[in-house]
């Protein structure tokens, strides 16, 4: 990237940052912790349209896929997403939480398989809250369970209106996946959404300060593992072990909460967790 393209970029980003600081509320979870809180409060800082369209046109649109590999540091922590964060978080776009030891977990919610309730209930017992990151189909067919999520202390997240590859939309289009969702919450649940997932890991330079245009910050991950296909269920007793020899410092843990296997051992993976050292946000 050329020194112009690198200062319009930052530009876009900086504006972004700034906007969403001053008009978006942020709600802490109790204890102080809130992956998508900043403690920068500015006025909104205006930038033309056109300018904005420009500065956009100038990123790269190449699609990438994200994931977080399995090279570890010597605290565990996944390399793939100390490196996603090294090089895309001018874009206000993280995988891991490199400040805090605390473990985030994080559930995609594209659709109900029946096992949300159950979760819901594990992470009350624990004492645990967690991300939901919603489609609007999902929000839309249960509104119930996305009630109980909000009033049991857990954040709604935004997955977009209909989970489509961010990197293959143009800007707007872009905007208006993320957009659609934040003013469908904001009217029918009353949150302002702040923390982005984009459908399938995918991304691009622009879509991320896109999304970062928008007031939102990208949340990846820096552990997952095929817990999606409801056919074909890892072990449980595998699945706890891995679960628990994952933990790390900062970790984001993304689950599906389709998975049985995810529902049935999510208890026994928290106090593991715990038992090893590790809190929870």
């Amino acid at each position: 990237m050329n020194k112009l393209i690198a200062a319009r970029a930052a530009a876009v980003f900086t504006a972004a940052v700034l906007t969403a600081c001053a008009s978006t509320g942020r709600k802490d979870n109790g204890e102080g912790d809130d992956i998508g809180a900043s403690s920068v409060t500015a006025e909104p800082v205006m930038i033309n349209a056109e300018t904005a369209k420009a500065d956009f046109a100038a990123l790269s649109t190449e699609k990438h896929g994200y994931g977080q590999g399995v090279q570890v540091d010597e605290s565990n922590r996944t390399v793939g997403a100390l490196d996603f964060n090294n090089t895309y978080g001018k874009y206000n776009a993280k995988a891991i939480n490199e400040d805090t030891d605390k473990i985030t977990l994080t559930f995609d919610q594209g659709y109900e398989n029946g096992y949300t309730a159950k979760i819901l209930d594990t992470l009350k017992e624990k004492k645990v809250r967690a991300v939901f990151f919603l489609v609007q189909d999902y929000a839309e067919r249960n509104p119930e369970l996305v009630q109980r999520m909000i009033d049991e202390g857990h954040q709604v997240a935004n997955h977009s209106v209909h989970h489509y590859s961010m990197p293959s939309l143009a800007p707007d289009t872009c905007r208006s996946e993320i957009m659609g969702l934040h003013e469908y919450m904001k009217e029918n649940f009353g949150v302002e959404m702040e923390l982005f997932r984009p459908p399938m890991g995918e991304f691009s330079e622009q879509s991320l300060a896109v999304t970062a245009d928008c007031g939102y910050k990208t949340v990846l991950w820096s552990f997952a593992y095929a817990d999606w296909n409801v056919d074909d269920q890892p072990d449980p007793a595998e699945a706890l072990e891995k679960l628990k020899n994952a933990a790390h410092p900062g970790a984001v843990y993304l689950l599906h909460s389709v998975s049985a296997t995810n529902a049935q051992v999510l208890g026994d993976m928290i106090d593991g967790i715990r038992a090893a050292g590790f809190e929870f946000n």
